[in-house]
């Protein structure tokens, strides 16, 4: 991109030689009518990754949250969900809008709720309160910094769950770069709850897509979800190939992506004025304190170059991904440390 550093998400990712061959070669249907080949191939592959009965595949991250709350819960049901999360944060009421949701929020440390805090604001049906159906987790954490969930605390949410009756819905959004940076099979994250959606697009390096995994029955009305928000497609076997690739190629690259942001924050956190908290660095995000308006420090960065997106008056988010290399880290903080000094 004419020596652009583009750091705005990893949703910016352009996809590879290898996923338009597969585009161009991927046998077609009509996935609406559920005869496109290569979108089964792909819903089969990622229940299978998730250790799920069954997948839908739909357009979109946010479309695969809100399905998944819309399945979960009725109109005046509560859901319990971390106060920054992107199902919360990033969705534009769609629990109120879709599922006709009332949404209880708690504080976390670095995107990690307290089990016990959860326990305490479940809610009884009554003729006064709404019942708590679902609890809502996001691992990684995109506004924490790309924080993981432990696994002992993944866990202990299963525990409450399962004490309240509760389903639990996980924003697995980049449970990969999780899975990867705990070294573990990604299965170890989702075995905890009852349905997980994963976007392709984003470090996985898909154009387009994500898919909702979860028991068949979940799925089956997931399907009808689907076709009432509009998300059906058609010969959707060509978007599809690429997310066959994102998760049997590109999964262990992600470690690259850590890296880089790694070393990216330790450059930045040695900057005077420059606030970045390394333990918030666990996957392929970094959020930057500023020495002045973020607005300003994006406008002087793109100017240079590096493009970032402001997350607050004076932060900023920088991300890693398969189109950054260890070249245009150090190149970043070059401008960075030009630009500070």
């Amino acid at each position: 991109m004419n020596g652009i550093i583009d750091l705005r998400s990893d949703t910016v990712t352009r996809p590879t030689p290898e996923m338009y061959e597969a585009m161009a070669r991927a046998p077609l249907g009509d996935d609406v009518l559920g005869d496109d080949p290569t979108v089964r191939e792909l819903e089969e592959l990622a229940a299978h990754k998730t250790g799920k009965d069954a997948a839908v595949f739909v357009p979109s991250g946010t479309m695969s949250n809100q399905i998944a709350i819309a399945c979960h819960c009725q109109r005046g049901d509560a859901l319990i969900a971390e106060q920054e999360s992107h199902i919360l944060f990033y969705e534009v009421g769609g629990p109120a809008i879709h599922a006709g949701a009332i949404t209880w929020t708690l504080p976390s440390d670095r995107g990690v709720m307290d089990p016990e805090e959860i326990a305490r604001r479940v809610t009884s049906a009554t003729i006064h309160t709404p019942g708590t159906r679902l609890l809502c987790l996001e691992n990684t954490h995109n506004r924490a910094g790309g924080t993981i969930i432990p696994l002992e605390r993944m866990r202990e949410y299963r525990a409450v769950a399962d004490r309240f009756g509760l389903k639990v819905h996980l924003d697995g959004a980049r449970v990969f770069n999780a899975a990867v940076a705990l070294s573990v099979d990604v299965r170890e994250i989702t075995r905890w709850v009852d349905t997980v959606s994963v976007c392709l697009s984003k470090g996985l390096r898909a154009p387009v897509g994500s898919v909702l995994c979860g028991p068949a029955d979940f799925i089956d009305r997931a399907r009808l979800w689907r076709k009432r928000m509009g998300g059906g497609m058609r010969q959707a076997g060509i978007l599809a190939a690429c997310g066959i690739l994102s998760l049997t190629r590109y999964v262990d690259r992600l470690a690259e992506d850590h890296a880089n942001a790694r070393r990216l924050a330790e450059g930045l956190a040695e900057l005077p004025g420059f606030e970045v908290d390394l333990e918030t660095v666990q996957t392929n995000i970094v959020q930057v304190g500023l020495p002045g308006e973020a607005a300003i420090w994006q406008a002087r960065l793109h100017a240079e170059g590096v493009w970032c997106l402001p997350t607050g008056p004076r932060r900023i988010r920088l991300v890693t991904h398969a189109d950054v290399t260890k070249s245009d880290v150090d190149r970043a903080l070059a401008i960075f440390r030009q630009l500070a000094g």
